[in-house]
């Protein structure tokens, strides 16, 4: 069996409900609260009404959530608010973006991946939380359907897909047109030609596969799917719970943004003078000089930001060397992660535990106005991990630690939802 293959996608349809701007949403696990209130009311069938249901005031158990997001996805289906596409499609999905003022263009699609397949090496990358897979096992269970894609890199080594995307699918009109509240326009076609998605899922033949996004999405189709087999033991194998909504998109482009997960505590100490025997600290002009610098220095050192109601400075660690005595799991791929690297130099020499920090993956004025605001004593600005330590650390079967990696753009709730 193949490790990829089409499915019909259950999609929104455009007589019912006008605008899809309104409908489509972030995935559930970046989406702020005050964030979830404006979604909710942006439409009654925001994509978010399913994904993040809310229970009815007059019913406190948690679980109504689920029965009510149930409800609700079969109602749409009922109304044909939602419909189900006619031929199994791969759909192509372009998403148009700036950085610090320069265009970026990704390009990728979704597909299903075969869960539990030999022939597909699957390598995820990061630690998951227990909580957050009870959570989603216990809405696709309700649904029996999967509401957002995981998001994994492949290799396009002969680019096929991308050579399909440009030939036969960029001329034609999209079916989905909308920019998202982050500013990032998304484009989505459907191909159904059986002889290019044989090209496309040809390409995935014996290589490895990388999770980017979706961790916990992973884990709970794997449970759903041993959940499945214990009730239909004599299964063939080709059953839709075999099979996780994916979105895939290739490794090797320079429009794969990976962005930092910095950190900001709230009580840190006054007195930072140990921090010099470690690290090598320059003072810093402005937020424009830290980005550069620290993005200079991070190229054959390990670095941070540091920002304080003194000022910004830049740490740069002295000694590599250091590294293994202050860090003992862990191959050194992984002991070379800069958030490793910060937790054991400083985090564990003052006492600073997780649930201490918040994390902030927004630009640098965020992280900077909890200290001007008083919120915090210090804000840690981070390099992003590349793509070379993720492929690495992934391919030695290690994981990263949580808020290590933030994937950009996401791949958005509500352009396709599979049925299990």
């Amino acid at each position: 069996m193949s490790v990829i293959k089409p499915f019909r996608a259950y999609v929104y349809n455009p007589k019912k409900i006008g605008d899809m701007a309104k409908v489509v949403c972030p995935p559930y696990d970046v989406i702020s609260p005050d964030q979830e209130v404006v979604l909710q009311k942006r439409s009654p069938y925001n994509f978010i009404h399913i994904m993040l249901a809310k229970a009815d005031a007059k019913q406190t158990e948690d679980d109504k959530r689920y029965s009510k997001a149930s409800a609700t996805f079969r109602k749409w289906v009922e109304e044909q608010v939602l419909v189900q596409d006619d031929k199994p499609c791969i759909y192509y999905i372009k998403q148009e973006y700036k950085i610090l003022g320069q265009k970026h263009s990704r390009m990728g699609f979704l597909a299903v991946m075969r869960i539990d397949d030999e022939k597909a090496r699957v390598h995820p990358h990061e630690k998951t939380h227990a909580g957050a897979k009870e959570d989603r096992f216990r809405l696709w269970s309700a649904l029996e359907a999967a509401c957002s894609p995981i998001f994994v890199c492949f290799a396009d080594r002969q680019k096929k897909v991308e050579t399909i995307f440009n030939r036969k699918v960029l001329p034609t009109k999209p079916f989905v047109d909308v920019v998202d509240d982050g500013g990032v326009r998304n484009l989505v076609w459907r191909l159904n030609d059986p002889d290019l998605i044989s090209d496309v899922v040809e390409t995935f033949n014996d290589q490895n596969l990388f999770i980017a996004d979706g961790h916990h999405r992973f884990e709970v189709s794997k449970r759903y799917r041993e959940m499945m087999l214990e009730k239909h033991p004599d299964a063939t194998g080709d059953e839709p719970w075999n099979y996780v909504m994916t979105y895939f998109t290739n490794i090797d482009s320079k429009d794969l943004q990976i962005f930092p997960i910095h950190r900001i505590v709230k009580s840190f100490t006054k007195d930072i003078s140990f921090l010099e025997n470690l690290f090598r600290i320059d003072p810093i002009k402005s937020k424009e000089d830290l980005v550069l610098m620290l993005a200079k220095a991070g190229r054959n050192e390990h670095a941070f930001g540091l920002y304080t109601k003194k000022g910004i400075q830049l740490l740069r660690l002295k000694n590599k060397a250091q590294i293994n005595e202050h860090i003992k799991e862990g191959s050194a791929d992984y002991r070379s992660l800069d958030s490793l690297i910060l937790k054991a130099f400083v985090f564990d020499q003052l006492g600073i535990k997780s649930e201490d920090i918040t994390y902030s993956n927004k630009d640098l004025d965020e992280c900077f106005s909890y200290i001007d605001s008083g919120k915090a004593d210090a804000a840690f600005i981070l390099n992003p991990v590349k793509i070379e330590q993720l492929r690495a650390i992934a391919l030695n079967g290690e994981k990263m630690p949580p808020k290590s990696t933030f994937f950009f753009p996401k791949a958005l709730s509500g352009i396709g939802v599979y049925k299990l």
